[in-house]
């Protein structure tokens, strides 16, 4: 069985399309998406009308659940967050509000947003100082508070990234299809950086000698998405789009 893994798109149609074109010159049986996936300046319905068009194994992330709990309040003094919700309608965020917090994929794959216990935590990295640091091999196993599937996907972070543990999992980060690069002030400010443009998306296969991991990295038409970000005056992430960088 082949799996493509996509996460963190973040209403990024134009980098969404490029990666299901790519994965259906590969065989893929399976689409899993790790959940953030219509919040950004960009094209949310667009993207949920392209995703739900496919037969695809979604999750929740921090910014789907974003849309169907936040307060009339908050949508006031987020202009970003008035474009999204304007440019979905309903049924959309209904359909967020549907998604699960995780799913066992398999018997073997378990699949998250963020961690096992929190979809706002970074499984992977430490961001204290301020750069992302790989945990350590025990404050991982930790963070996974008992999961023990052999393969555990996660997102978040939009890093790709495969890292193997003592227990003898598999951690595997799809980095993002939508947004390349970000700079965040929680819970200190921080870069999330891949220094490219190109959509990111994980092959996952296993064969007689293990696990095949298969990091993709689509080129897509940029300048489309760059050019939605401007149009909402979201001139960071036309920056992050454009070259894979952070502040």
């Amino acid at each position: 069985m082949k799996f493509a893994i996509i996460s963190d798109i973040h209403s990024n149609a134009y980098a969404l399309q490029a990666v299901l074109d790519d994965i259906s010159t590969r065989g893929a049986n399976h689409i899993v998406n790790l959940g953030d996936t219509l919040y950004g300046p960009l094209a949310p319905r667009a993207t949920y009308n392209l995703l739900t068009s496919y037969n695809v194994i979604s999750i929740c992330g921090n910014q789907d659940r974003l849309l169907y709990e936040v307060t009339p309040e908050e949508v006031l003094k987020n202009p970003t967050l008035q474009f999204v919700l304007n440019d979905l309608g309903d049924a959309p965020v209904e359909w967020l509000d549907t998604l699960p917090f995780d799913c066992q994929i398999t018997r073997e794959i378990y699949a998250c947003h963020g961690s096992p216990t929190n979809d706002l935590t970074y499984l992977l990295e430490d961001i204290s100082s301020g750069t992302p640091q790989v945990r350590s091999d025990g404050e991982i196993i930790r963070m996974l508070d008992g999961e023990d599937s052999d393969v555990i996907l996660c997102g978040h972070t939009h890093l790709p990234r495969v890292v193997e543990l003592s227990s003898g999992q598999l951690i595997v980060n799809a980095g993002s299809v939508g947004l390349p690069a970000y700079t965040d002030d929680h819970p200190v400010v921080h870069s999330m950086q891949t220094y490219s443009s190109h959509a990111s998306y994980t092959m996952l296969e296993q064969d007689s000698a293990g696990w095949k991991v298969q990091q993709m990295n689509i080129p897509y038409a940029v300048e489309d998405a760059v050019a939605a970000a401007t149009r909402q005056e979201r001139f960071d992430w036309a920056r992050y789009l454009a070259t894979g960088r952070g502040d």
